[in-house]
């Protein structure tokens, strides 16, 4: 939302004057640039998986995986250089006729009728026209039947077009799309390899036998959901993975050693509902039943998920999503009640929770059924964490009460009035919460913030370093069930309340230290809050350069010495020790639209435990001689003039 300063005399003369010309009709893609976080969430510049600049790839790649669902073209090509993005299909080329107005004209799509595409993942014709609309530079082609077409766009306005020719490379039909997102916009914007990389293996796990190339690098998966559970989960499974494929259904799962709560990547036509939504909802619901209802045993459903990792991907015709970013599921049924002739589909009315439901009943019962050594495990398993929560009983009841009584005042939280969970409402993929150490720091923090999408939770001093504890921990140390209330994720991620996690402390040894003691909390008791990329680190600069007539705010030594170079010798530099020497009005810069974020990560090959047991664990031998090998002394820089 703009902002509007005028004074209360002010507003009352521009109620007064209110006329026609004061109603505004934006032509072509005008208003995609004019409000473009209603059609790609934040703009960023490229540090979050969820920054536009990706979602600006995912809506041109998301046309090209329907051709391939469609049977058409089993290879797309990307390529990145220089910040510009292209992509090339082999499926069925965009008619050439539409090829313009189906990259430039709004709500104009294949995908309005079930004919040509019946479960793609985009409907609304929307997607590549964000796309050219936020992009310096935007050119498609279409190759099909011995002819081809190609157009090229800046920020949405078309400036060449070729009209229909004979295509005289002999290309193999499909579509090439080239972009390159608008700096005006996309302010020091940069793509991150991994996290188009971690897009790119989730489209391979969905879509069997289409081979994806990314500057030379080769994403193919044979095993779907089970390939995807086995390159993400950081702990051990305690027994196979189990797989099954159903006819539009495909789930996989198994249990960690790991405590904690439950984990669950969804998709829906290949999408990655990031969020989740019904499908990933009645999934849950479906494995808790069925592996209660086969041991016939009066079980908990905490139990049954604690350190459970599930994977689903469905097939659902016309599906709805609660936003154009498509990270979380809202339809009920799987399919609408006709189609374009009238016709009902083959699941029409039936619900999604019904259709999921019934499939993990039958699937998991007969695989339990068949596999008698693993449902031992699994028994073993729920018995051991049912013990673990019955020790804690009487802490736990203690601390849920405690909780109760603040959940209207948490003395620790600062609230924002935006959440995640929401049911309704904009800008819910904005909503952050800060956590500070000290008050003056969260001071500065709860002046500056937007108090619509950001909250601040501020820690008393260094939290406790929780390694190796039992979950008692987390009910009995006030400040961590405090902050578990804040975040509302004691029973699972789908209550999470803020979509940004961010660790807002001091770049100092204090400060560091304070990171690692929260990122062991998480790691330990809530794994999936940093798995899912909920989890941020704050950046603020370390230096600020100024002379009379500019200010130049410095986040590494490189950029300060740049900065000194650039103002010269009359240059004042500040070095900024801590969040609380940073005053509220600058504050405001750094964590507004081009705030800094590094996003924190896990992969496969990071193996949690022994990562937090050799830094957080015993003061042994070995870390002894790491820390001293690796001592950096930091003085303050003299600078010579």
């Amino acid at each position: 939302m703009e902002e509007l300063n005028f004074s209360q005399s002010e507003g009352k003369s521009s109620a007064a004057n209110y006329s026609h010309e004061d109603i505004v009709t934006l032509e072509g893609l005008a208003h995609v640039r004019h409000r473009p976080g209603m059609y790609i969430g934040k703009l960023g510049d490229g540090s979050s998986s969820d920054d536009g600049i990706y979602v600006l790839l995912k809506e041109v790649v998301d046309n090209s995986i329907d051709e391939f669902r469609m049977g058409c073209g089993k290879q797309i090509e990307i390529t990145l250089s220089e910040e510009a993005v292209t992509v090339r299909d082999y499926g069925r080329g965009i008619p050439l006729e539409k090829l313009v107005d189906s990259v430039s004209v709004m709500n104009t799509s294949g995908k309005f009728s079930d004919g040509a595409f019946h479960q793609s993942v985009g409907l609304n014709g929307v997607g590549t026209k964000a796309t050219n609309a936020l992009s310096e530079n935007f050119v498609a082609q279409s190759f099909r039947e011995g002819k081809t077409r190609r157009a090229e766009f800046s920020k949405g306005v078309i400036v060449t077009d070729s009209g229909i020719v004979e295509n005289t490379k002999n290309e193999e039909d499909g579509t090439r799309i080239f972009f390159k997102p608008d700096p005006t916009l996309f302010t020091n914007y940069s793509y991150r390899i991994e996290t188009i990389r971690t897009m790119l293996r989730n489209y391979s796990y969905l879509n069997s036998g289409l081979t994806i190339k990314f500057n030379g690098e080769r994403f193919y998966s044979k095993n779907g959901l089970k390939d995807l559970l086995s390159e993400n989960m950081t702990a051990e499974p305690i027994y196979p993975i189990v797989h099954i494929k159903g006819e539009d259904i495909e789930i996989a799962l198994t249990h960690c050693i790991q405590n904690g709560g439950d984990e669950y990547f969804s998709f829906v036509n290949g999408q990655y509902t990031k969020m989740g939504g019904t499908h990933q909802s009645a999934y849950r619901e479906a494995l808790g039943k069925a592996i209660k209802e086969f041991y016939a045993k009066n079980m908990e459903l905490a139990d049954i998920r604690n350190g459970l990792v599930g994977a689903i991907a469905i097939n659902i015709v016309e599906p709805q999503f609660e936003s154009q970013t498509k990270i979380k599921l809202g339809s009920t049924y799987m399919a609408p009640d006709k189609n374009s002739k009238g016709k009902p589909f083959p699941l029409s009315g039936v619900t999604v929770n019904k259709f999921v439901n019934d499939f993990v009943k039958k699937e998991i019962d007969d695989y339990l059924h068949k596999n008698g050594e693993m449902a031992d495990v699994l028994l073993k398993k729920i018995q051991d964490a049912e013990k673990e929560r019955k020790a804690i009983a009487g802490v736990t009841k203690q601390a849920r009460e405690r909780a109760k009584k603040v959940s209207l005042n948490n003395p620790k939280l600062r609230d924002c009035h935006v959440h995640l969970n929401d049911a309704k409402g904009d800008q819910k993929e904005l909503s952050s919460i800060f956590i500070t150490e000290g008050d003056s720091a969260s001071g500065s923090i709860t002046s500056s913030r937007d108090v619509k999408t950001q909250a601040v939770f501020s820690l008393r001093g260094k939290p406790l370093n929780s390694y190796g504890m039992t979950r008692k921990v987390v009910y009995e140390n006030v400040e961590f069930n405090l902050l578990q209330a804040a975040l509302n994720i004691e029973d699972g991620m789908e209550g999470l309340r803020y979509n940004r996690v961010i660790i807002a402390t001091d770049a100092d040894v204090d400060g560091m230290h304070i990171r690692l003691l929260l990122l062991t909390f998480f790691l330990q008791f809530f794994p999936d809050l940093v798995k899912k990329g909920h989890v941020y680190i704050l950046q603020t600069p370390l230096f600020r350069v100024r002379d009379k007539k500019q200010t130049i705010y410095c986040y590494t030594e490189e950029e300060r010495l740049a900065a000194i170079e650039k103002i010269g010798a009359k240059a004042e530099i500040t070095r900024f020790k801590g969040l609380g020497e940073i005053s509220k009005d600058e504050f405001k810069l750094f964590i507004g639209e081009n705030i800094r974020l590094d996003q924190v990560s896990l992969k496969k090959e990071d193996a949690v435990s022994d990562l937090l047991r050799y830094y957080m664990g015993d003061n042994t031998p070995e870390r002894q001689n790491f820390i001293i090998d690796n001592l950096v002394v930091e003085e303050d820089p003299v600078d010579e003039i």
